[in-house]
């Protein structure tokens, strides 16, 4: 009996053992799935469809517009009481620069007495003319000459009246020097104390608004079939190398300069926060569309290796995956893809170097 108890019991536990072997499910292998930290390091861009572009670099500088400089030029001579502003300046319209004393004015303030002492005593013989002709004291002709002789003395008045309006004058001998468009000042050729010649043929002071400003590219010869009218340009500057301003050429001028054997192009851009600033130097980027289409994907997406381009397809951050593609042109920051992609599929922009290598092992 105790032997056949044995038996049961060991059959029971063998028994029991083959069913938990079988309820015992295998464990599936957990694939690559971005963690929370990579997750947010990422970047992404779609695939998009575009005209593709040909673009070239040219080199060139900031300029003002030239349509918005005005050079300031003293209209009497003698000596600076004051200067306002300095090299760079901000100034408005018909703010005063600097003043200016000058013997000048003393002629043209004469000029302006005289004639209204004229006037007065035209206008009075006027009155006395007609007074006696009505008495049959003079004639006719009488009266129209004191006509002729008021007229000559009102046009005396007015050409006085523009004489001193011109040279500004408000006070004594004092002359103001205002600027004549609001801008800036980008050039200074006065100090006070000075004495200025009347005959002098420089300017002293150049204002420039510079809301609007020319990047101004220098084309050689041998690129000079690749820009045309209407090409979207991008030009970057040294003090920000990050930042791009954007316009178009809008004027090519067909004279090439023997000393350099190039030609120039300008681009106009909007300046009216201030960041582009005349003569720096400047790099322009100028592009045309073809009428043939491809798909593109940011440059910094394309991973180069074993002399092949790849890019990492995201979907999710379990659902990744390695595409070859091939590369049919890079123009900047656009590659041009002929084969591998589909238009709205999503890629990594960043940090997709180390995605690539973790998907590879």
């Amino acid at each position: 009996m105790k032997k056949y108890i044995i038996i049961v019991w060991v059959a029971l536990s063998l028994l029991s053992c083959s069913k938990k072997e079988e309820n015992k499910a295998p464990q599936a292998k957990k694939g690559f799935e971005l963690s929370n930290t990579m997750l947010k390091s990422i970047t992404l861009a779609k695939v998009e469809k575009r005209y593709i572009e040909d673009g070239y670099n040219f080199y060139g500088k900031i300029s003002a517009d030239k349509n918005s400089y005005i050079d300031v030029y003293p209209l009497v001579g003698g000596n600076v009481m004051s200067v306002n502003v300095e090299l760079g300046d901000y100034v408005k319209k018909g703010q005063i620069l600097a003043t200016i004393r000058s013997t000048e004015l003393a002629e043209v303030q004469k000029d302006v007495s005289d004639a209204k002492t004229d006037l007065v005593v035209a206008q009075n013989n006027v009155r006395v003319a007609k007074e006696m002709y009505e008495g049959k004291l003079n004639t006719e002709r009488d009266v129209l000459e004191a006509k002729s002789q008021l007229q000559k003395a009102q046009d005396q008045m007015q050409r006085a009246n523009a004489v001193s309006t011109v040279y500004n004058v408000k006070r004594g001998n004092i002359y103001s020097v205002v600027a004549p468009i609001s801008g800036y000042i980008v050039q200074k050729n006065i100090n006070k104390d000075m004495q200025l010649r009347a005959d002098r043929s420089d300017n002293i002071f150049d204002v420039a608004n510079t809301s609007n400003v020319w990047a101004i590219m220098n084309v050689n010869e041998s690129d000079i079939d690749k820009i045309n009218l209407g090409m979207k340009a991008e030009v970057s500057t040294l003090s920000y190398p990050d930042k791009i301003f954007y316009g178009k050429i809008d004027k090519i001028f067909k004279i090439i300069d023997p000393q350099t054997n190039a030609m120039q192009a300008r681009v106009v851009l909007d300046n009216t926060n201030g960041l582009l600033i005349p003569d720096s130097k400047a790099t322009i980027k100028v592009s045309k569309s073809e009428n043939s289409t491809a798909l593109t994907v940011p440059s910094k997406a394309v991973i180069f290796d074993d002399n092949r381009s790849f890019v990492v397809i995201y979907k999710s951050r379990a659902d990744l995956k390695v595409k070859e593609i091939k590369v049919m042109k890079q123009a900047g920051d656009t590659t041009y893809v002929s084969e591998g992609l589909e238009e709205g599929e999503e890629v990594i922009t960043n940090n997709q170097l180390l995605i690539y290598r973790s998907l590879n092992n």
